[in-house]
C-alpha cells in the first residue's frame, strides 16, 4: 500500500484523465510556494528564450507539476514508468526531460540561479575562479558499452563526470565520459567549456590527477592558470585539504538525489542532464533560504541527536 494517498484523478489540464493542475503537493521533493515563487519566473525566462518557434501549440500539462515530477524522479531515483499517478503521464514527462535537455533548459536555469545566489551572498554574478574535480559512477546494465569504461584505481565500471564549480561550490559546468580516461585527459573538454561560457575566469584549482600536460596546455591555449593543490605525502586520515573539499563538497550534494548514485542513463546526455537538474533542485532551495535569510535546516532535523554517555 502506498505511503501517500492518491485520490481518483479528474481531468483538470487539457489531457483526458491528467489532474496535474489540481494535483495536492505531497512528496517531499514537491516545491514549496516559496520555492516555486524564485523558480517559476526564471523557467518560463528560460523557456521563452529557447522556444524555437512562436507558432505550435502551447504547452497543456501543468509546468510546476511536470518540474515537480523530473525533481521527485531525480531525488528518488525511481524508473520512468513508477512515477506516482498524481503527476502527469511519465512518457510526457519523459518528453519534455528529453526535450528541454537536448535545448539546454536546465543548464540555462542553473545559470540564472546561480547568478542571483552569488548577488545575495555579496559576490559578483560572474566568478573568476573555479574548482574542477571527477567522480566515478558504477553503471547499471542500461549504460551502453561504448560510454561505459572500468576505473582500475577505483574499481568500478561506470562512467566519470567531471565538474566544475564556483568558489560557492555551485556547479559551472559538467561533462560525461567513459571512466576508463584518466582525469586529466576528461578535463579537456570540461576546461573548453568552461572558458567558451565563463571568459571571467582566470584561476583553476585541482588536485593532484590533473598534474602534466594540462597545466601547460590550458596555459597556453585557454589563459587559465590551474593551481595543483597536492596532499602531503607524510598525512593520515582525513584532512581538509584548500579549495579542493568545494568540490567534494558538490558531490555529496548531488549524492543526494538518489538518481546521482549509479548512472542508469543509456545516453550520457541524459546522465548531465541529471545532474543539472539536481542543481537546479539545490540551488532553488538555498535561493529561496538566501531571500528569506533563513540559516539552512540541521542535517538530524530541529536537534542533534545526544551524545552517547561514556561507558
Amino acid at each position: 500500500m502506498s505511503v501517500y494517498r492518491v485520490e481518483a484523478a479528474q481531468a483538470s489540464c487539457g489531457v483526458s484523465g491528467c489532474a496535474c493542475r489540481d494535483r495536492t503537493r505531497r512528496y517531499p521533493s514537491d516545491l514549496t510556494d516559496e520555492q516555486w515563487e524564485v523558480l517559476e519566473p526564471e523557467a518560463r525566462a528560460v523557456m521563452a528564450e529557447l522556444r524555437k518557434s512562436p507558432a505550435g501549440a502551447p504547452m497543456r500539462h501543468d509546468l510546476r507539476a511536470v518540474l515537480d515530477a523530473i525533481g521527485y524522479l531525480t531525488r528518488y531515483g525511481i524508473e520512468w514508468r513508477a512515477l506516482p499517478v498524481d503527476f502527469p503521464p511519465w512518457e510526457a514527462v519523459y518528453a519534455f526531460f528529453q526535450r528541454w535537455s537536448e535545448r539546454g533548459l536546465p543548464h540555462r536555469l542553473a545559470g540564472r540561479l546561480r547568478g542571483r545566489i552569488r548577488i545575495a551572498c555579496g559576490r559578483s554574478e560572474l566568478p573568476t575562479a573555479a574548482v574542477i574535480d571527477a567522480q566515478t559512477v558504477r553503471g547499471a546494465d542500461t549504460v551502453t558499452a561504448e560510454s561505459c569504461g572500468y576505473d582500475a584505481g577505483k574499481k568500478t565500471k561506470g562512467r566519470k563526470r567531471n565538474i566544475a564549480t564556483d568558489c560557492l561550490g555551485l556547479v559551472l559546468m559538467v561533462t560525461i565520459a567513459s571512466a576508463g580516461m584518466q582525469d586529466r585527459d576528461t578535463a579537456y573538454r570540461l576546461l573548453a567549456l568552461l572558458r567558451e561560457r565563463f571568459s571571467t575566469i582566470t584561476l583553476v584549482w585541482a588536485d593532484g590527477g590533473y598534474a602534466g600536460r594540462l597545466v601547460v596546455w590550458a596555459k597556453a591555449v585557454l589563459r587559465l592558470t590551474i593551481t595543483i593543490v597536492k596532499r602531503s605525502d607524510d598525512t593520515k586520515g582525513f584532512v581538509v585539504l584548500p579549495r579542493r573539499w568545494v568540490a567534494e563538497r558538490t558531490f555529496g550534494w548531488l549524492i543526494r538525489h538518489r538518481r546521482l548514485v549509479r548512472d542508469y542513463e543509456r545516453r550520457p546526455e541524459h546522465h548531465e542532464a541529471m545532474v543539472w537538474w539536481a542543481t537546479v533542485a539545490i540551488m532553488t532551495r538555498r535561493l529561496t533560504r538566501e531571500l528569506a535569510h533563513t540559516p539552512p535546516a540541521p542535517r538530524w532535523g530541529k536537534t542533534r541527536p545526544p551524545a552517547p554517555t561514556p561507558a
